[in-house]
Parts: structure tokens; C-alpha cells; sequence
């Protein structure tokens, strides 16, 4: 397993679309984990094959929950809505306020290629949106209603 480069904003590779995965390869596995590991290596709740510049359609996220791996998603249902604050890690130290759905039903194929069918609701909602949206090369830059704003991060006290 290991971290890979996050791709910046800028970088063309994120404004392309995602191939389809039809095999589960060893290299597929070795992407998944090293996805993971990128992820929370570096805080984040979402992560996309693009943004460690592969070109397929996987994202794997963790609201806090535990991992969940997302091959080929696509989105099934949405209703409600949110607005709120919203980051990526391809665009450190910035965030927007971006509105998403209340609440998604996705469907996508797990680690084992078992086809799978989530909902989720509030951050674990956004999260699914904004990474399946990555896939199809496009960023929440583009959906940001006030701007780009500094992140400020609070010191953790030792």
C-alpha cells in the first residue's frame, strides 16, 4: 500500500471522464488500497481514481463510518436539499458553500464486485455526489455560490 500524489486543481486529468471497470484486477485492488490510504493520509472524507490520476470509475469514502469502495456508481435517486460548506483535496486549503441533495440512492459494485445499493443522507449525501461527480470530470468549484474561501484549521492543543 501507498500514498499517492494528489492531483491539483488545474491538472487536465480532472476535468476528464472515467472509464468503466468491467475486471476486478490485482492493479484495481492496488488502486482501492492505495486509494484509502491517500485518503486518510491526508484528512479527507472522499476520493476519487482521478484525483491519483487514474482514469476509471472508483471512489472510496469514510464519513467516519468506515471505508466504503464504490466501483462504477451512479446516482439512482435525490431529494431534499443542503447548503453548506465544502472542500477537496484537490484544491487544499479552499472551501465553497455548494448546495447537494438531502439524501442520494446510489448503486455501484463493492471490492468484491458485488453490485451494492446505498442511501445516505446530510455529509454521507455530499460526499457521494461529489465524488461520483469527479468521474464525470467536474469539480464543486463549479457549483460554489459565493466563491473560494481560505480554510482556516485550528491548532490541536498537545
Amino acid at each position: 500500500m501507498a500514498v499517492r500524489n494528489i492531483r491539483q486543481m488545474g491538472d487536465e486529468i480532472l476535468t476528464k471522464k472515467c472509464r468503466e471497470i468491467k475486471l476486478l484486477t490485482p492493479r484495481i485492488r492496488l488502486l482501492i488500497e492505495d486509494m484509502l490510504d491517500t485518503m486518510y493520509e491526508a484528512n479527507g472524507v472522499g476520493l476519487a481514481a482521478p484525483q491519483v490520476g487514474v482514469l476509471k470509475r472508483v471512489v472510496v469514502v469514510d464519513i467516519g463510518e468506515g471505508p466504503i469502495v464504490l466501483i462504477n456508481p451512479r446516482l439512482l435517486e435525490s431529494s431534499g436539499e443542503q447548503t453548506g460548506e465544502e472542500a477537496c483535496l484537490s484544491v487544499p486549503g479552499k472551501y465553497g458553500i455548494v448546495t447537494r441533495p438531502m439524501y442520494v440512492k446510489i448503486e455501484a459494485w463493492n471490492e468484491d464486485m458485488e453490485r451494492v445499493v446505498l442511501e445516505g443522507e446530510e455529509l454521507l449525501a455530499r460526499a457521494f455526489c461529489h465524488e461520483i461527480e469527479h468521474l464525470e470530470g467536474h469539480m464543486y468549484v463549479e457549483k460554489v455560490e459565493d466563491g473560494l474561501h481560505e480554510a482556516v484549521y485550528e491548532e490541536e492543543d498537545e
